[in-house]
């Protein structure tokens, strides 16, 4: 299987980005311990006030999907999703590097 990786750029509504950073990090507990998250990093951007993007490394897409069915998951997002104004994912084909831990 191949790795999984994506960057996902996260428009809060104005000035809400603090606060939306802040229910993701309170809730990042969520993904310890998920089946095939290698690694999941919440970033500020630091030229657009009211933007975040998520770096994912997962063990597969299949593990991906799998977490977007988990429980503790819908809720996290469910709490999030007043504060968002959009949402752009960026599928990335990962081919190795310093973490990477594997064959892409």
């Amino acid at each position: 299987m191949s790795k999984y990786a994506m960057f996902g750029k996260l428009t809060a509504h104005p000035g809400k980005r603090d606060e939306l950073a802040n229910r993701m990090l309170e809730s990042s507990e969520t993904l310890n311990g998920m089946e095939g998250c290698i690694h999941y990093i919440l970033h500020a951007d630091e030229d657009h006030p009211d933007d975040l993007w998520v770096t994912e490394l997962w063990e597969s897409e299949e593990a991906h999907a799998a977490s977007l069915k988990n429980e503790k998951v819908l809720e996290v997002i469910g709490r999030c999703r007043p504060l968002i104004a959009g949402v752009t994912p960026i599928k990335v084909r990962p081919l190795g590097g310093k973490g990477f831990g594997g064959t892409a």
